[in-house]
């Protein structure tokens, strides 16, 4: 979505296929720019025959398309085989994980990876760990993976007091520690050890707010462990949101204990905000952008991390520039973009 914002919709238009009957957060945007929404059926075990058929109607259908960029890890082995099949010229498969949790999906998983083959024209990773994970070790070294950063628009993130002000009203956070953290309820973004580690920080120091954004299907699991706890005048659940850059305004510092991550882009929206984040060492040190970030091992304690939470500063820092340098200005990003796709399908044009 931060690309396709900034893109010159009379030369390329995005239309994106999704994997959920229901309307997503961003389905008006989209409509509103010019886009189409394709509903797919659901990936996942039992479902495959369906969706494989749906698939090959699609683009069977839609001789339209030239390029199809998938950003769904390893499944973008079955889009893009459907593609190449349609005889669709440029075919990215774009890597967003690094590791795989064991569930009842790993061995599609592994399957689907193993069978990525030749059915990209182009290898994509938002960093070179994500890349290894998906197309194998030693891409990272080849001329094969392009990393294309996950940018973001550096202006909605600096910082504003009178904002701050207003966000902090909001939340009724007063003179508190407010802790941020933006991500989907689902086992990878690792509420319950989150919520461990708030607790020993309020067992600590009592002035202090946790704010969660997101919504998803451990959301009750967590709200009851919550008020287990007797922390519930200290959580703020805010649900899915489209203001991140202005909540993140009212933070003080960032914590991300993800299980696993690619390079996180609200990782990289939390240091354009100018928080110091403490972030789990599976992530990528590629993620330290700005010399804000502090990586914590998941095997220590819910009370070395609380520690490392106290012991941190809160002030916010001007990362505008660290990060147009790292390649992380959206503007600049979409406008490369564009010229790959125009280069790898000349001309790329409009249909509507």
């Amino acid at each position: 979505m931060n690309y396709y914002r900034q893109m010159d919709r009379g030369k390329i238009q995005f239309d994106f296929m999704v994997h959920r009957l229901e309307r997503g957060h961003y389905d008006d945007e989209i409509e509103s720019l010019g886009g189409t929404i394709f509903r797919m059926p659901p990936i996942r075990p039992g479902n495959y025959r369906l969706y494989f058929k749906k698939l090959a109607e699609f683009f069977g259908t839609h001789s339209e398309y030239r390029v199809v960029h998938s950003h769904i890890n390893e499944n973008s082995s079955f889009v893009l085989r459907a593609a190449k099949q349609a005889g669709i010229p440029c075919r990215i498969a774009h890597s967003h994980l690094s590791d795989l949790r064991l569930d009842l999906k790993f061995p599609f998983r592994v399957y689907a990876k193993a069978v990525m083959k030749d059915n990209p024209t182009r290898y994509f990773a938002c960093s070179k760990n994500a890349g290894r994970w998906l197309f194998g070790k030693g891409i990272e070294k080849t001329d094969d993976l392009i990393v294309m950063n996950n940018a973001i628009n550096l202006q909605e993130f600096a910082l504003d007091l009178s904002v701050r002000e207003q966000v902090r009203d909001e939340l009724q956070a007063g003179e508190r520690l407010v802790i941020g953290h933006v991500g989907r309820f689902n086992e990878q973004k690792n509420h319950s050890f989150l919520i461990d580690i708030f607790h020993s920080v309020y067992r600590r120091n009592r002035n202090v707010l946790l704010v969660l954004v997101g919504a998803g299907h451990l959301e009750p699991a967590i709200r009851r462990k919550v008020e287990k706890l007797g922390l519930s005048g200290n959580v703020a659940f805010l649900g899915v949101r489209s203001d991140i850059s202005r909540l993140m305004q009212g933070m003080d510092l960032f914590l991300f204990p993800s299980l696993y991550e690619g390079l996180p882009v609200v990782l990289v929206e939390a240091q354009a905000a100018g928080l110091r984040c403490i972030a789990s060492s599976a992530i990528t040190k590629e993620a330290d952008l700005t010399g804000r970030v502090r990586f914590i091992g998941l095997q220590e304690s819910s009370d070395h991390w609380a520690l490392a939470v106290l012991d941190s500063s809160y002030e916010h820092a001007d990362t505008s520039e660290q990060l147009r340098e790292s390649g992380y200005d959206s503007a600049q990003t979409a406008e490369w973009l564009a010229s790959f796709y125009h280069s790898a399908w000349r001309p790329i044009l409009n249909p509507r």
